[in-house]
């Protein structure tokens, strides 16, 4: 690759030399997330030979998704190593959802140039998501887009695909009233309701890294906090109980992500007592002067995944949940009725 030079394009803005830097810098971190399958980087497709041993009928499924305007704060914060995490967690988190385990990840990265040691950093964090999600980062792309963005500014956003047996795939279809159902703590914020959180806060003409008391920390570093993956936490529930149904409660909160796994004539009726809603929250609310009821129609509210188990089964729900990691609330429970979600 050193002969690889273009004077005139560099003239234009694109330093393809940059891109060589970068692609040597992230070795390390990919070589982190090589698990059984994965094939090497570098070539025109990323490969990848999957395990489907004891499997009757292999169903893949695909995720994809960006970062959004938390973007925004990793600028302002001039901290890259995060928001690949909050990539990862958003593709993974949703293919989980029907309980397909997630086998590879890929990337794309667009910035106004092309800086091997941001582009490093930002592929580091995309690393530790796969890392976390036991998937293998097999591929990507760095895009250098001059004239299209500004030189310091990039997006992200990447794409997963998942595999799960056919007659293991979460569907909803044994949903009935009397479920139980449990929420898995989010880390904070995730990676959704930024438009209105950079309103909220006027975060360009805020000091980030001053510490406020009502956080125990600075709000930047609140809000970088990255999304919570919940993978292998709901692959070790799967093996010890029936899991009825999956929510990522992402943009759209409650209200919206929680129907999503829901069949039409129930209801999720959740406790708000129950709901364990972070201090960031209360924040938001209070400094934006915003309803409770868009609060839940818009952040997950401290709860990043809602899962529904049966009664006799949820017990044993909980302690799986506890031996992989989390700390796991009933929230409620699913009754008969034509309101999707009921907050009471």
């Amino acid at each position: 690759m050193k002969a690889s030079k273009s004077d005139s394009y560099a003239a234009a803005g694109v330093d393809i030399t940059a891109g060589y830097r970068a692609v040597e810098l992230m070795k390390g971190h990919i070589a982190r997330t090589m698990i059984p399958g994965a094939g090497g980087v570098g070539g025109f497709g990323g490969l990848f030979t999957p395990d489907i041993a004891g499997m009757k009928k292999p169903v893949l499924v695909s995720g994809t998704d960006g970062v959004g305007t938390k973007i925004k704060l990793a600028f302002l914060m001039d901290k890259h190593d995060t928001v690949g995490v909050d990539c990862v967690a958003m593709c993974v988190n949703d293919v989980i959802c029907c309980g397909a385990k997630p086998l590879f990840f890929l990337d794309y990265i667009a910035c106004g140039k092309n800086m091997p040691e941001r582009i490093a950093e930002i592929v580091g964090g995309v690393a530790e998501g796969c890392v976390q999600a036991g998937c293998a980062l097999i591929g990507g792309e760095t895009a250098e887009h001059p004239g299209l963005m500004p030189e310091d500014e990039y997006d992200l956003a990447g794409f997963t695909v998942g595999l799960v047996d056919e007659e293991k795939i979460i569907d909803n279809s044994a949903m009935q009233p009397g479920d139980v159902i449990l929420g898995l703590r989010s880390s904070g914020v995730h990676s959704n309701g930024f438009s209105l959180i950079r309103r909220v806060f006027d975060v360009e003409k805020r000091d980030l890294t001053a510490p406020v008391a009502e956080l125990g920390m600075p709000l930047g570093e609140c809000l970088l906090t990255p999304t919570r993956i919940y993978v292998k936490s709901v692959l070790s529930l799967m093996e010890k109980v029936t899991v009825k149904g999956v929510s990522h409660i992402t943009g759209g909160g409650f209200y919206e992500n929680i129907p999503r796994s829901i069949p039409e004539g129930l209801t999720a009726r959740i406790e708000r007592a129950a709901v364990p809603v972070p201090p960031v929250f209360d924040l938001i609310a209070k400094t934006g002067h915003i309803p409770e009821r868009d609060m839940f129609n818009t952040f997950n509210m401290g709860v990043g995944m809602s899962v529904v188990v049966g009664r006799d089964e949820a017990d044993a729900a909980v302690e799986a949940l506890r031996a992989a990691g989390e700390r796991p609330v009933t929230l409620g429970e699913i009754a008969r009725g034509d309101e999707r979600v009921v907050i009471c």
